[in-house]
């Protein structure tokens, strides 16, 4: 028996009616009707109807945890990489750090990786971010791994489940942006164990059982250790 399959849509399918679900990410409405507006995956979630892309860059949405590469230090903001489609800009406000005027290269350079929230999204989609919360700071150490947008909720999994037992059984420090980027951290048998079930979980995103079998994967990988 196959693996069964998640259900692929096409721009411009017909999706359901607004009276049935509440058109979500990924899709339009035209006369009380919701159809697909990108190539993805079918999601229904909480009454909404979702289209996951199945490739491209990451769509930044508010309070979204993400990953972000420093390009530039500017006189007083940052501007960042966060794998979105235009840069992002980090505010000397926005910052844990009381910062003069003219010294933010002294605080983040070039190169280096924050962990951070979407603060702000305008019209214009220009993204504004902040350090100003629990658990955003500059990563120092470890490895980044980078995904497609569209996998991070299987990385995740429901409620947590993948990546909880990633953590379980190979004892990393995982912290999985929203923009296709995570961050690992541990010993180096953890680690490649980490980047080999994140490339596994790419390959069969779409297909369904995929917990159980990363789990089988870990115990069997975890007896054979012993």
């Amino acid at each position: 028996m196959g693996v069964e399959k998640r259900e692929i849509v096409i721009p411009g399918q017909f999706l359901d009616d607004i009276k049935r679900n509440k058109p979500g990410r990924g899709t339009f409405v035209e006369n009380g009707k919701i159809y697909a507006e990108v190539l993805g995956v079918l999601n229904k979630n909480a009454g909404y109807i979702n289209v996951v892309p199945l490739k491209g860059r990451y769509d930044p949405v508010e309070n979204d945890l993400v990953i972000g590469v420093v390009l530039e230090a500017m006189s007083s903001s940052w501007l960042v990489d966060i794998n979105a489609a235009y840069p992002a800009f980090l505010h000397v406000n926005e910052v844990p750090w009381d910062i003069e005027f003219g010294e933010t290269e002294k605080y983040l350079n070039h190169g280096d990786t924050i962990m951070a929230k979407v603060l702000q999204v305008d019209m214009e989609k220009r993204v504004q971010l902040t350090l100003n919360d629990r658990n955003l700071y500059k990563i120092k150490g470890g490895h980044l791994i980078e995904v497609e947008p569209s996998r991070v909720p299987r990385v995740i999994g429901k409620k947590g489940s993948m990546i909880s037992l990633l953590k379980k059984y190979t004892r990393c420090r995982i912290f999985v942006g929203q923009n296709g980027r995570i961050w690992v951290d541990g010993n180096d048998e953890g680690v490649e164990k980490v980047i080999y079930v994140i490339k596994m979980i790419e390959r069969e995103a779409l297909s369904y059982g995929l917990t159980n079998r990363v789990e089988v994967l870990l115990k069997k990988d975890a007896k054979d250790v012993r």
